[in-house]
């Protein structure tokens, strides 16, 4: 892999630590702009529906520029506000400077996909994308504590700096490594966006998304509400809660690297195989969340499996947009992001209603057991009408054929 790849992921991982890292922040910031606990938390929530609304529109206008202009103006960009919220005494500046960064936090990983793909052997892609969704993994292992260890220290304006110093390296990268191609011309720039638009028009490729944003969604799900878990029901203290959420994700970061390595090569069996599992794996911690015996290896091999079977969806959905490598990633991000909100919200629900701390891992389950259920009735569908314009075996929803992955890249 390109050494550029991994500072684009160091700017993944500043973005990633800025979309969570708020999570143990509130307190202060609502005391030192003296405002209430729930509108210091609209800053999150501003920051999601920027990252869910706003991917595709950042990645169209990305598709006027040459990669690296775009590159560096979501990320300098996303830079400038970081400073913007960090020396702000307003909150109606830090709630504009969160959405702007989610916009182009949004446009940035768009293009970062493209370009990283853009930038391995066509065979690669999975790889390529798995270097960048490890920036994200790394933001929940190492990247939230540290921002709420500095705003313990220095106080929360100090995390916004801190993202902000970690995004320059980045910079300097795209500055010196990313190819300069020249911009497209106004009427080149509308016959690209026109392309790639009519390249999404793909069924295979809406399953993948939706498949992403369920997978996506059971995840954090789960992850959101593990600390009232592993206290209420498993029985560990407060103190321990850091450690296991640090634990699930370096999990996540075992799990990204492996599907990096088998998404390019393997895609259709670890779907099959890590699939099943990782349904298993939900209910298996469902049941056996009042045992820290069995607690704590769940939680790592339920990280891994979430984003081993969560990047390798991804890929796919790269391969599926070979046409539209910008606005596939976009709507990658996207997708990954509706899942970010629609599965707390769905666990929350079930708490509100009284199930119980175990109730968001069964709602993990469901949301598992849904998106194997459309994977298996979108493979059914497309042999079948395979089967019906010719006898060559039927494209599945994935585009690869296992058995002759390992000689060529999975097909869109």
């Amino acid at each position: 892999m390109p050494f550029v790849l991994y500072l684009l992921g160091l700017a993944v991982f500043a973005q990633g630590t800025s979309e969570f890292m708020l999570s143990g922040l509130l307190p202060d910031i609502a005391r030192d702009l003296d405002v209430s606990l729930s509108a210091a938390g609209g800053l999150t929530s501003a920051f999601a529906v920027g990252m869910v609304v706003g991917a595709p529109l950042p990645a169209l206008l990305g598709l006027r520029w040459s990669r690296r202009r775009a590159l560096l103006t979501f990320l300098i960009t996303f830079l400038l506000v970081h400073v913007l919220g960090a020396v702000t005494p307003d909150y109606g500046v830090l709630l504009a400077t969160r959405v702007v960064a989610a916009l182009a936090n949004a446009g940035f990983l768009a293009v970062a996909l493209a370009t990283a793909t853009s930038m391995v052997a066509p065979d690669a892609k999975g790889r390529a994308a798995s270097v960048l969704l490890g920036g994200t993994t790394m933001a929940c292992v190492a990247g939230v504590p540290a921002g709420a260890l500095l705003g313990e220290v220095w106080g929360w304006r100090s995390a916004f700096w801190a993202v902000a110093l970690v995004s320059v390296p980045a910079v300097l990268a795209i500055l010196w490594s990313v190819p300069s191609d020249p911009a497209p011309r106004p009427s080149t720039g509308n016959s690209r966006t026109g392309a790639e638009l009519r390249a999404l028009r793909s069924p295979r490729l809406v399953v993948l998304l939706l498949l992403g944003a369920l997978v996506n969604g059971a995840t954090f799900c789960a992850f959101t509400y593990l600390a009232p878990l592993v206290t209420e029901v498993t029985g560990f203290g407060t103190g321990w809660v850091p450690a296991l959420l640090a634990l699930f994700g370096l999990g996540s970061f075992a799990g990204v690297s492996a599907g990096g390595r088998l998404a390019d090569t393997r895609p259709l069996r670890l779907l099959a195989l890590g699939g099943p599992a990782l349904l298993a794996g939900w209910i298996a911690s469902a049941l056996t969340a009042g045992s820290p015996l069995a607690t704590l290896p769940l939680l790592f091999v339920q990280g891994a499996l979430s984003f081993a079977v969560g990047s390798t969806l991804v890929s796919q959905i790269l391969y599926a947009a070979t046409g539209a490598p910008t606005l596939g990633g976009g709507l990658a991000t996207a997708a990954l992001n509706v899942g970010a909100a629609l599965g707390p919200w769905c666990g929350g629900a079930a708490l509100t209603a009284g199930l119980g701390y175990r109730a968001p891992l069964w709602v993990s389950a469901f949301l598992t057991a849904l998106a194997l259920v459309l994977a298996g009735l979108a493979h059914v569908v497309a042999r079948r009408g395979a089967s019906a314009r010719t006898r060559l075996p039927a494209d599945n929803y994935n585009g690869c054929d296992d058995s002759a992955s390992e000689e060529a890249s999975p097909r869109p």
